[in-house]
């Protein structure tokens, strides 16, 4: 009977253990439910949060390709327009273009290029090195900019031009890095590399035979000039768009003097047209070229003196009244507004000066102001805390002058030079925006006759109308002079070859004039 009740006690005490472990662990098992329940929500919200992001990044990238075909930034110096739309949002970025795909090529070598002379100088040597880097299958270094000109400006390609966008928009042409790979730098800083100018005015088959032996010998060439070292003619159509794509897709300004290019072109145009005088009646183009018609007699003297002060300027005694006649000279300020008036500019429009210091000053310009009153310069137009960064920067304030000369109704320059030049063919990519081309050597023998009396001033206006109405920066083809490059047209005054597609929609007359 004990024995009995003890095994049914043990039963008992033993069942009552099971069901104290199987509690036990049936908690055990919530809590692990429980754990795995929070770590399973925390593991959603983390692969949300991932899949959120990723989708964000994929949109922000396709916004980057589409964006510029759906979305219009401001007009700039890129787009064809022939009138600066006022309406347009002058405050809104420049938008991202998708890149290009990188070129993939056998590299021949390394070539470094230290450009000479002005911007407008450095800036079509650019667009040929770009152009002869390409066709030569080596790598660009960034062009290095003239520090030791007359300008004596600092400023570094990265000061000036929007350098990361140089480099990529042209990566399907040609490889361009910001410097050497270590060891040819090394190299370069010890002097161990060939140095050389190359020949004005050749050809490709000038680079591609004798240049292009030299970069595969030395692995790094330096090309200390680079001034009208390619042909304007003669050249397969792929050379010349390409010149023109460097141009005038892959030289961009930087962003801060596009931005305040912007804010001069709408303080402009909030009081209607405006016409951009290029008036290059400064000191260093009259020293250089030896024209002193006006000047007093201290003033020819001071010319003369920092002629003499320059050996790179090789022409010292110069005659200024025959040089004049030949129409080798800049206009005057006096000869200037009477050449504007006899064209019938409306005397109230504005006059924006694209130009350094007017030699003589006020006094000089009151021939200019006293007839166009609304003569305006960047200096009078901004603050000069808006002008402080590009202070001592002539290339800078240039780069300036360059953007609001393009988006002008009219340009017109007093003196054939490389910022003349260029800024000409510019506007003709940008759909024949009228530039007044001035033949100074018809017209000083005109303007000579009518201040003796020779003319009416009906006669002299008239004259002078109807020999310019041709010569509005319409289309036409360049003057070809075979073997005399520097008589002929320039290239990038107009590179035809790049214009085509516009010609049928231009047409400019002198009574479209303002």
């Amino acid at each position: 009977m004990c024995k009995v009740e003890n095994f049914l006690y043990n039963r008992k005490l033993w069942e009552m253990k099971v069901k104290f472990l199987g509690d036990s662990k049936i908690e055990k098992l919530k809590n692990s439910l429980v754990s795995r329940s929070r770590m399973s929500l925390w593991m959603i919200r983390a692969m949300t949060i991932l899949l959120l992001w990723s989708c964000f990044v994929h949109l922000v990238a396709l916004g980057e390709m589409w964006g510029p075909r759906l979305l219009k930034g401001w007009p700039s110096c890129f787009n064809h327009h022939d009138d600066f739309p006022i309406a347009q949002d002058m405050s809104s970025l420049p938008t991202k273009i998708a890149l290009p795909p990188k070129r993939i090529y056998h590299n021949n070598g390394y070539l470094m290029v230290s450009c000479n002379g002005g911007l407008n100088q450095m800036r079509a040597a650019i667009c040929d090195m770009v152009t002869i880097a390409r066709y030569m299958n080596v790598t660009l270094i960034v062009p290095e900019l003239d520090k030791t000109s007359f300008w004596n400006d600092p400023s570094e390609f990265k000061d000036i031009f929007d350098v990361d966008h140089f480099i990529t928009s042209l990566r399907d042409e040609v490889r361009i890095l910001k410097e050497l790979p270590p060891r040819l730098k090394r190299r370069v800083e010890l002097g161990v590399y060939h140095t050389m100018p190359p020949i004005s005015w050749s050809n490709m088959s000038y680079y591609q035979d004798q240049i292009l032996p030299l970069v595969k010998k030395h692995k790094v060439l330096h090309l200390n000039k680079t001034d009208t070292r390619l042909a304007n003619n003669d050249l397969p159509v792929e050379i010349q768009k390409l010149r023109c794509r460097a141009n005038f897709n892959g030289l961009r300004f930087t962003p801060k003097i596009e931005e305040l290019g912007r804010r001069v072109v709408k303080i402009l145009r909030e009081k209607g047209p405006f016409l951009v005088l290029h008036l290059r009646y400064e000191m260093d183009m009259l020293a250089f070229s030896g024209c002193s018609h006006g000047c007093n007699r201290y003033e020819e003297e001071e010319l003369t003196r920092m002629r003499y002060a320059y050996p790179w300027w090789k022409e010292k005694v110069i005659n200024s009244e025959l040089k004049r006649k030949e129409g080798l000279c800049p206009l005057t300020p006096e000869e200037t507004a009477l050449t504007l008036s006899a064209l019938g500019i409306d005397r109230n429009v504005q006059i924006y000066i694209a130009a350094g210091e007017i030699y003589g000053g006020k006094r000089r310009l009151k021939a200019l102001t006293d007839v166009f009153p609304n003569v305006v310069r960047k200096e009078t137009l901004l603050d000069s805390s808006d002008l402080s960064f590009c202070k001592n920067h002539s290339s800078q304030m240039a780069a300036l002058d360059y953007l609001i000369s393009l988006e002008s109704d009219i340009f017109v320059p007093t003196y054939y030079g490389n910022m003349a030049k260029v800024v000409e063919g510019h506007r003709r990519f940008l759909g024949f925006k009228k530039t007044i081309e001035l033949n100074r050597k018809f017209l000083v023998k005109l303007i000579d006759d009518y201040y003796e009396g020779l003319l009416s001033w009906e006669v002299f206006s008239t004259t002078v109308k109807a020999f310019h109405a041709t010569r509005m920066g319409g289309p036409k083809r360049r003057l070809v002079i075979p073997n005399k490059p520097k008589e002929e047209d320039y290239f990038y005054a107009n590179p035809y070859e790049c214009l085509q597609l516009l010609h049928e929609n231009s047409g400019n007359s002198l009574e479209e004039t303002i």
